[in-house]
């Protein structure tokens, strides 16, 4: 169905943002957004590398929880065996 044969309420009514004009995209706008896409590049790489030393740790502090219970369920258990 062409915008000529679709019923007045279904016709699109949008402008686009170059107004008429090509939409080319200008050397200034692709100079931000290279800008842009470095700087999300480079904060994705800190992050993911803050992250997987978070779990890292997380890892070694839930290996040395776990450990820290048992012994101490151990102890626990001595001193109330032995009289």
């Amino acid at each position: 169905m062409t915008s000529q044969t679709m019923p007045h309420s279904r016709v699109p009514r949008w402008s686009t943002s170059s107004l008429g004009h090509p939409a080319d995209i200008s050397a200034r706008e692709y100079s931000a957004l290279s800008e842009h896409l470095n700087l999300c590049k480079s904060l994705r790489s800190t992050w993911l590398a803050l992250s997987g030393g978070a779990n890292s740790l997380q890892a070694l502090l839930a290996a040395r929880v776990v450990t820290a219970a048992v012994v101490i369920s151990l102890l626990t258990l001595a001193v109330w065996l032995v009289p």
